[in-house]
């Protein structure tokens, strides 16, 4: 692809307007760094145009705060002061959903990102965002703590205008079927792999 240009014309009946503005389900997976950075960075580019973003961070323990956590909700309040960008919404679930925090057991954690998933449900239905990143949601479908075609089901017949975006590891084979925009990030290279650890700036 080059300078935008498609390597295709469907026959859709669509007009390359309409294509401009069709929703994503957006998948980035792989052994590789990167794919919550990449899931972060659009929804920096959401922001600027002015979308509602939603982030609903999976796994993570609810008290590791992760630096584009900062940076989102700081535009967040940006917007509500200023009315510049767009509105944010950041969720975590790990030791419980930012709404319900609680330690427990995996029987816990796993009711929590059921639940977790039932609000995303319903926000969908409601069309209340046009971004939502689902970091590391691929492994609740893994773990089987959510049931996949529910996830497909929902996702394929979502009303409106949302985009999704879903990070982590072996994702279900269903849900790559149904992305639109699929990223595999292969790790080539790690300094984990050299004995160094997480730093500031990089992993946080």
């Amino acid at each position: 692809m080059v300078r935008g240009n498609t390597e295709v014309t469907p026959k859709d009946g669509l007009t390359t307007r309409q294509r401009r503005n069709q929703p994503l389900v957006v998948v980035n997976h792989g052994a590789g760094k990167g794919k919550s950075t990449a899931a972060f960075g659009l929804a920096l580019r959401g922001w600027n145009q002015g979308w509602d973003i939603g982030v609903f961070q999976f796994v993570k323990s609810a008290k590791w705060r992760v630096g584009e956590q900062t940076a989102l909700e700081t535009l967040g309040r940006l917007h509500t002061e200023t009315g510049e960008g767009g509105p944010v919404e950041w969720h975590k679930m790990g030791s419980g959903w930012s709404w319900s925090r609680k330690q427990g057991t995996e029987d816990d954690h796993a009711a929590d990102a059921r639940e977790g998933w039932a609000e995303i449900k319903r926000r969908l239905a409601d069309q209340r965002h046009t971004l939502y990143v689902l970091d590391e949601f691929s492994y609740v479908l893994k773990w089987g703590w959510v049931d996949a075609a529910e996830v497909v089901e929902t996702l394929r017949d979502r009303p409106g205008y949302q985009h999704v975006v879903i990070t982590g590891r072996d994702p279900h084979p269903d849900l790559l079927a149904i992305a639109d925009l699929s990223t595999e990030m292969v790790k080539t290279a790690h300094p984990f792999d050299k004995g160094q650890k997480g730093q500031r700036g990089i992993e946080w």
